[in-house]
């Protein structure tokens, strides 16, 4: 009796070892799987925080001033109209002003560095399918798997490596400046503040530093790991291969990148034309004609309607002569196609055209 054990099918599973193709990324961008290192975004944010709070300290001291006078103003007793409810109502809406004077300041350059820094990252992206209800979610197992990730349990170690680093360097910045501290004693409240601000200038560049390079390492981290999850075996590439070129909306657009392509391409070649004979209004052939190099005409653009009426606007531009010639162009157009040496029976009324095109040019 054979005893058939279970089998784990992943090991039969082809590598994935290429890298990812354009519609794959594509794909995963759709789902917003996109990369990013929130590392340097939060590098960035907190030293623009700190560089805000240096910079905007001393119009902070001065609101501070004036919101201190005031509170003490109004509870002195020189104005009993504080304890209605106006009164109040007043002073919460004062208070509330000048806390969003002193805090929005320093907010909105933080989000706007925020923004900024994400948007040069990834660029704009908007996608539904994080926020997709899905099974998955509500499976307790599935989520204690998430939190005790590979993946999970590195970001908690940078984390907590970060904030080690980040006190540790005010630490010792502070450490060193506590020799100065007794001087406080003897300082007005600007050198106070001149001094305060010296040593958090001082953590804010230590620190920035430190993330900034830490930001840099996470950058190159998380690309590689970005990499290596859109990787695809070689029979990915083949069922992406076979499910794109089965797509008629592809194959429709394919098919209209290569006119573009064809039409620009043809109308370049137009100004080496000699003549465009036109049959008049719906089909236009341009001819060139070189005897050192071909021994009949070649045409070198064709067209009906539309295209018919560039190939004349754009000859009418070059000065290419314009020949109304209803059976010839009629001919030229059947019988030939781009590239092609006109056949060998058009060719006594293609030479009665081109001789009176040399005529016009006295040639």
């Amino acid at each position: 009796m054979i005893v058939l054990s279970k089998i784990n099918l992943q090991l039969f599973a082809e590598e994935k070892t290429e890298p990812a193709t354009p519609k794959r990324r594509q794909d995963a961008r759709k789902k917003g799987q996109v990369f990013q290192s929130r590392e340097i975004t939060s590098a960035l944010v907190i030293v623009t925080g700190f560089l805000a709070v240096n910079i905007l300290a001393i119009p902070f001291l001065g609101k501070m001033m004036a919101l201190t006078k005031y509170l003490l103003y109004t509870y002195s007793g020189a104005n009993d109209d504080v304890f209605n409810i106006v009164g109040i109502r007043n002073l919460f809406t004062y208070l509330l002003q000048q806390a969003a004077s002193i805090i929005m300041p320093i907010i909105l350059v933080i989000f706007i560095v925020s923004l900024a820094s994400t948007y040069l990252q990834v660029g704009f992206v908007f996608t539904t399918e994080p926020l997709a209800f899905k099974l998955e979610r509500l499976n307790p197992v599935e989520g204690f798997k998430r939190i005790f990730s590979k993946r999970a349990l590195v970001e908690l170690a940078k984390s907590i490596a970060k904030v080690v680093v980040i006190f540790y360097i005010m630490y010792s910045f502070l450490a060193s400046q506590y020799k100065g501290i007794p001087m406080l004693l003897d300082m007005s409240v600007q050198d106070i503040l001149k001094y305060a601000l010296n040593i958090l200038l001082g953590i804010t560049i230590r620190i920035g530093i430190v993330l900034i390079v830490l930001g840099v390492l996470d950058y190159f981290f998380q690309w590689r790991e970005y990499e290596t999850s859109l990787k695809m075996s070689k029979e990915d590439i083949k069922e992406e291969f076979k499910e794109t070129e089965g797509n008629p909306q592809i194959k429709a657009e394919i098919r209209r990148k290569q006119r573009q392509v064809s039409m620009r391409r043809m109308m370049q070649d137009l100004k080496k034309a000699d003549v465009v004979i036109t049959n008049p209004t719906h089909l236009a052939v341009a001819l060139m004609y070189d005897s050192n190099v071909n021994d009949a005409p070649v045409v070198i653009a064709k067209g009906q309607d539309i295209i018919a009426l560039r190939i004349k606007e754009e000859a009418k531009k070059l000065n290419i002569p314009i020949v109304e010639n209803k059976p010839l162009a009629q001919a030229l157009y059947r019988s030939t196609e781009i590239g092609d040496m006109i056949p060998p029976e058009l060719y006594q009324a293609v030479a009665e055209v081109l001789a009176y095109v040399y005529s016009l040019k006295g040639e």
